[in-house]
């Protein structure tokens, strides 16, 4: 091994330096990457929703103390932090997993307060603190309702970015633990032997575009079936 492609043996994608199936290993890692990129997505929405929207409709010094947070936050190079948290320690999905939901949450906090701040004027809005109702029932009932094209905007990007971000650290060598697959250990097998065995290479890299492609087509199917300008008639 790497042995080339074969119908006869099964190996549609060959084989990878240790006779693993190609074919195989994009299939699992793919299931690795889309699982770690949704429960990302998950929990960095659900930080960066929640502080946003109270940041925006709160404001005040509660908005100012949290935006000095961020920003000093947001300095922080988050991929040298996880890459000297993966010297230290061996790392796994979980730890991953913690790593850059530490870090991956301030982008949609920034959304979310613009959005907030402009939504909490509006006369829906205000009609609804004048009948008593409280901060959570206006963030959670009307304006989380109404700011969902944003959130779903950047759903596909999101998506993308931690499918890319783990394949990344992978190949860096910095991410999932041997034998994990993984299509950042392709990828690096891909340049070892990028003369000797192009199939692997020409699958993680074919994989990726057809993947990246579909999830911001999917994304942006979704996006257009929660806008109102599409759906709206104007009398």
């Amino acid at each position: 091994p790497p042995l080339p492609p074969s119908v006869k043996n099964w190996h549609y994608l060959g084989t990878d330096k240790t006779g693993r199936d190609v074919a195989a290993r994009l299939i699992y890692g793919f299931r690795i990457a889309i699982f770690f990129s949704l429960i990302l997505l998950f929990f960095n929405y659900a930080i960066g929703i929640s502080l946003g929207c109270l940041m925006g409709y709160i404001g005040g010094k509660f908005d100012l103390i949290f935006q000095r947070i961020i920003e000093v936050w947001n300095n922080i190079p988050y991929l040298y932090a996880i890459i000297i948290i993966s010297s230290i320690l061996i790392p796994n999905f979980f730890s991953l997993l913690g790593i850059m939901i530490f870090f991956g949450w301030i982008s949609m906090t920034w959304y979310m307060r613009t959005a907030t701040y402009k939504e909490r004027e509006r006369e829906y809005v205000l009609a609804a603190r004048a009948l008593g109702a409280g901060t959570s029932r206006i963030i959670i009932m009307h304006i989380i309702p109404n700011t969902v094209s944003v959130i779903i905007t950047f759903i596909p990007f999101s998506v993308a970015g931690g499918i890319t971000s783990l394949t990344a650290l992978d190949y860096l060598g910095f991410g999932m633990p041997a034998p994990t697959p993984s299509w950042g250990q392709l990828l690096a097998e891909a340049s070892e032997y990028n003369i000797t065995a192009p199939w692997i290479g020409i699958s993680v890299i074919s994989a990726l575009i057809i993947i990246l492609t579909m999830v911001t087509f999917i994304g942006e199917a979704i996006r257009e079936s929660f806008d109102p300008k599409i759906y709206s008639t104007y009398e």
